[in-house]
């Protein structure tokens, strides 16, 4: 992992531990690592795809809403936070890169820390979409 600062570095550590997928982002939005639950509903592991810029992330899953419509990445939850630098949350259909169709619902919120505003942390699990 490149030179983050501890908060950053506790979060991946924090992320390693859960049982439920997890993204962290840096304060531009790039996505510096997702845990092994993640891996499994994206379809590939962290060590292979490595970080990504937010223009890859939030559209490499191709999010669509209910009725299967492209959502614009600033429509996303953790692209809001990012933003906003406020917890967010919503619920959308993803590919993985196996071409496995999800529904999830996402949490995003930001990491503060000592030197201020570091990045964002979002959680995410597989829904049934009839319960939205």
């Amino acid at each position: 992992m490149n030179s983050h600062e501890i908060e950053i570095i506790l979060s991946r550590q924090w992320a390693d531990y859960l049982s439920i997928p997890v993204f962290i982002t840096d304060p531009k939005g790039n996505l510096i690592f997702y845990n092994e639950p993640a891996e499994e509903i994206l379809g590939r592991r962290f060590e292979d795809t490595g970080p990504m810029p937010v223009s890859e992330w939030s559209t490499i899953f191709n999010p669509e809403d209910e009725h299967g419509a492209a959502i614009p990445p600033d429509d996303l939850p953790l692209v809001k936070t990012l933003g906003t630098q406020q917890p967010a949350t919503g619920s959308f259909w993803i590919h993985s890169l196996e071409d496995e169709r999800h529904f999830l619902t996402v949490t995003s919120f930001p990491i503060v820390g000592v030197s201020g505003y570091l990045g964002a942390i979002a959680i995410f699990w597989k829904n049934d979409p009839d319960e939205n």
